[in-house]
């Protein structure tokens, strides 16, 4: 692995504190792979072998049920997964493929174990990121239950906006049956979520969505802290 590559992982919260000697292990036994898009990663049931890290690339967290599938979480760099099944050493919940070509760290589950055993440093950082994913989950459940799938989708292209620079031009990075499903809808109810849009200041465009009154759009979508972060 490169020095810069490491130097990455290395920056990450969970990684920060870590003993140099204990990072140098992890690093030592893992791999980096490269892979094309839509490639399952792992499987909802099966064991965990690694936690993974994405170092490029975007990955889709979904599960499956009675013939249903819905998609879960989307993650781009520098991210882990799944940490609980890793340390607690059961099956996964969820399982979790490449949207795009993508870069992917692959640590041993045994050798972060054993890390997390040793460490101390290393164990609080674990806490802490599980502590963030479990609130990250409950802001999530609200957003579900306590938003209309249009008021869900508003606070969606608001957020992405942000994360896009804020320049008020939103850009799909996936395709909209997956934001259909990340939103908890059918691809028809967002095709009329967006139309409902058109009059709180949202316009649809070739290379995507324009912000036309951010002020209107906000004052619909009531963005908090509680739910959005």
């Amino acid at each position: 692995m490169r020095i810069a590559e490491l130097e990455l992982i290395r920056d990450l919260p969970l990684f920060h504190d870590i003993a140099p000697a204990n990072f140098d292990k992890l690093t030592e036994a893992a791999l980096l792979q490269r892979f094309p898009a839509r490639v399952e990663l792992i499987h909802e049931g099966a064991l965990p072998d690694f936690l993974h890290v994405i170092v490029e690339g975007s990955v889709e967290l979904y599960a499956q049920h009675a013939g249903r599938e819905t998609t879960l979480d989307i993650l781009g760099p520098l991210t882990t997964f799944i940490l609980a099944a890793v340390i607690r050493d059961e099956p996964y919940l969820k399982s979790a493929r490449t949207l795009s070509e993508a870069r992917i760290l692959m640590i041993p589950a045994t050798a972060l174990r054993d890390a997390f055993s040793r460490d101390p440093a290393f164990a609080r950082a674990i806490v802490q990121e599980l502590a963030t994913r479990y609130r990250s989950i409950v802001r999530a459940l609200k957003n579900e239950k306590q938003r209309t799938s249009c008021e869900r989708l508003a606070n969606w292209i608001l957020k992405t906006d942000a994360q896009q620079g804020g320049s008020g031009h939103v850009s799909f990075n996936y395709d909209k049956r997956t934001l259909a499903s990340l939103l908890g809808m059918t691809p028809e109810n967002l095709s009329r979520s967006f139309s409902q849009l058109t009059k709180y200041g949202v316009r649809s465009t070739s290379r995507g969505l324009a912000i036309e009154d951010r002020d209107v759009l906000r004052s619909y979508a009531r963005p908090t802290p509680l739910i959005d972060g």
